[in-house]
C-alpha cells in the first residue's frame, strides 16, 4: 500500500528562483488588510487567504493525485500544508509583529520568528527526517522573508502617507489661524479710519463706509479661498490706500503703481495687505508730520516684486515696531511659498522699506 505522497518539498526545491506564484498575493492579503480593520473583516480576509492557499496546494500536485490512497487523503494533504503556511503568517502578524517588532525589539523579533518557523517546520517534517525539516524551514524562511519585505514596504508607504496628511493638516490649521487673525486686524484699522472721519464730520464719511463695505466683502469672500486672482488682490490694496488717503488728508502723500500684467496669476488671499497696513500704522498714522507712502507691484516672468516704502516720524514721536500683521504674513509666506519667496526689511531712522519677491508659479496651495 502506497503512503501519501510528500510532494511539497520537491516542488519548492524546483522553484528556488522565485517564490511560489500564490505566496506574494496571499502575503499581501494576510499582511496588509488585517491592519486597523474590524475583527469580522480580518476573519473574512484570512479565511479567503486560507482557501486560496489550500486550493493552490491541492492544484499544484494535481498530476500526482493518483499516488494518494484516496481522494480524501489527497485533499487533506493540501489542506494540511495550507494550515502550516497560514499558522506561520498568523503567528507572525498577530503576535510577533504587534508585541515585539512594533516595540522596536528587532533582535528579539528576528530570533522569535526563526524559532517559530523552526518549530513549525519540525512539527511538520520530523516524521520524514531532518532533510524534510530543513527543506520546510528554508522554504518558510524564503516565503516569510519575501512577504515581510512587501509588508515593510507597504507599511513605510502608509506611514509616509500619514505623515504627509498630518503635515498638510497642520499647515491648513496654521493658515486658517493666520487668516482668522487678519480679519480683526484689518477691521480694527478700517474702523479707526472711519472714526477719524466722523470726528471731523467729513462729508466723505458715508462714501468711506461704502468703500469699507466693499473691502470687507472681498476680505470675507477671499478668506474662504486658498488663492485669489492677483488682479483682485492689487485692486483691494488700491481701494484700501484710497480710503486711507482720504482719512489722512493732506499730511500724507500716497503713491501706488502696477507694472506688468497680473491677469493670469493667482496669489494667497490677504497676503500683501499687512505690508501696506504696517506702512500706514507705523508711518503716517503715528504722526502729524508730513509723510509719504509708496507702494509698487511689478509682475515679470511669473514673479511678483512688491515694494512698500514709508517715511517714519521723528525720533521723539516714533511708534512701536511692526506688529502682529507683519509677523503673521512672514509665517504665511513660509507656509504657502516655501523656497519660493524672498523678503527683505530695511528699517532706518527715518524710513522703513519692504522688498518682497514671490514666484507665483510655485506655491503649496
Amino acid at each position: 500500500m502506497m503512503k501519501p505522497f510528500r510532494h511539497s518539498y520537491a516542488f519548492f526545491v524546483r522553484n528556488t528562483t522565485g517564490p511560489p506564484p500564490i505566496m506574494l498575493p496571499l502575503y499581501f492579503i494576510a499582511l496588509g488588510l488585517m491592519q486597523k480593520k474590524s475583527w469580522k473583516y480580518i476573519l473574512l480576509v484570512n479565511l479567503a487567504a486560507f482557501v486560496l492557499v489550500a486550493l493552490w496546494e491541492i492544484l499544484s500536485i494535481w498530476n500526482a493525485k493518483h499516488k494518494f490512497e484516496t481522494d480524501l487523503a489527497y485533499y487533506l494533504h493540501g489542506i494540511k500544508f495550507a494550515v502550516v503556511i497560514m499558522i506561520v503568517i498568523w503567528l507572525n502578524h498577530f503576535l510577533l509583529i504587534p508585541f515585539i517588532y512594533d516595540k522596536r525589539k528587532y533582535v528579539n523579533y528576528a530570533l522569535s520568528l526563526l524559532a517559530t518557523i523552526f518549530l513549525v517546520s519540525f512539527i511538520q517534517g520530523y516524521a520524514n527526517g531532518w532533510v524534510s525539516v530543513s527543506k520546510m524551514f528554508f522554504f518558510l524562511i524564503y516565503s516569510t522573508g519575501t512577504g515581510m519585505a512587501v509588508f515593510l514596504l507597504r507599511r513605510n508607504q502608509q506611514i509616509q502617507r500619514e505623515n504627509d496628511e498630518k503635515e498638510k493638516l497642520q499647515k491648513e490649521m496654521a493658515l486658517n489661524y493666520l487668516k482668522q487673525q487678519v480679519n480683526p486686524h484689518f477691521l480694527f484699522n478700517a474702523l479707526n479710519s472711519i472714526y477719524a472721519l466722523s470726528r471731523e464730520q467729513s462729508p466723505e464719511t458715508s462714501t468711506v463706509v461704502m468703500q469699507l463695505s466693499e473691502l470687507m466683502r472681498y476680505q470675507l469672500e477671499s478668506s474662504k479661498k486658498d488663492a485669489v486672482l492677483l488682479r483682485e488682490e492689487l485692486e483691494f490694496i488700491e481701494n484700501y490706500l484710497l480710503l486711507e488717503e482720504k482719512r489722512l488728508s493732506k499730511r500724507c502723500t500716497v503713491e501706488f503703481s502696477i507694472s506688468g500684467s497680473p491677469l493670469e496669476y493667482t496669489i494667497a488671499p490677504m497676503l500683501l495687505i499687512p505690508f501696506v497696513e504696517n506702512a500706514v500704522k507705523h508711518g503716517a498714522q503715528s504722526t502729524n508730520e508730513a509723510s509719504n507712502i509708496e507702494v509698487s507691484a511689478t509682475i515679470h516672468e511669473g514673479r511678483l516684486h512688491f515694494n512698500v516704502h514709508n517715511s517714519k516720524p521723528s525720533q521723539g514721536a516714533a511708534s512701536a515696531g511692526p506688529g502682529t500683521g507683519l509677523e503673521n504674513v512672514k509665517r504665511r509666506l513660509q507656509l504657502v511659498y516655501p523656497q519660493a519667496h524672498r523678503l527683505q526689511l530695511e528699517d532706518s531712522e527715518r524710513e522703513f522699506r519692504i522688498d518682497l519677491t514671490v514666484d507665483l508659479k510655485k506655491s503649496s496651495i
